[in-house]
């Protein structure tokens, strides 16, 4: 039996998986040997990340720091995950530059119905281990957000409650239905 090129090429090293270059139309992450291949964010997901965009500027962190979509990020020496969406200060996009690895302080999982709770536990404890410290995972389908500051502090969020990336950003605020466009 012959195997197709795609499944010949995957890479079998985190330093392999770095120099990888699907062309499958999927995005991957790397977690200890474990190939994760997920979709690019969909509509409703841009649309949320769109709005937490206009905060970031209407609040004037834009001066001070970007989110960026599905960042790599590396984690440890065997992890590299791509949150949805990663706040990096500037300082850290000049280290990214430079080639140096950096940790966001703040990232935003956007939670898709086919995400399994149990990788998104893993995920939330794999970014406090790295020093992240304000997790989002925001749940489309019920309209909620969760906000982690610690693996046993969260918060749970839904209608006019008010969503902070406190400490990291304090002023990033915004009401859960500010986020879903709701009245």
């Amino acid at each position: 039996m012959v195997l197709s090129n795609e499944i010949q090429s995957v890479p079998k090293t985190l330093a392999e998986f770095l120099n990888w270059e699907p062309n499958d139309g999927f995005k991957y992450e790397w977690n200890d040997g474990e190939l994760i291949r997920f979709t690019g964010m969909n509509k409703k997901q841009v649309y949320i990340y769109d709005v937490l965009l206009d905060l970031l500027y209407d609040k004037g962190y834009k001066k001070v720091g970007a989110l960026i979509s599905e960042y790599d990020t590396m984690l440890s020496g065997i992890q590299m995950r791509r949150p949805d969406i990663a706040y990096l200060t500037k300082e850290q996009i000049q280290l990214g530059r430079k080639g140096k690895d950096v940790i966001p302080e703040f990232v935003i999982e956007i939670i898709s119905e086919t995400d399994q709770f149990y990788k998104i536990e893993d995920k939330i404890t794999e970014y406090f281990k790295a020093g992240v410290k304000v997790i989002w995972n925001i749940v489309p389908e019920h309209k909620l957000v969760y906000i982690y500051t610690s693996r046993k502090t969260v918060r749970i969020c839904s209608d006019k409650d008010i969503c902070s990336a406190d400490p990291v950003l304090p002023d990033f605020t915004i009401a859960v239905n500010d986020i879903f466009n709701e009245e």
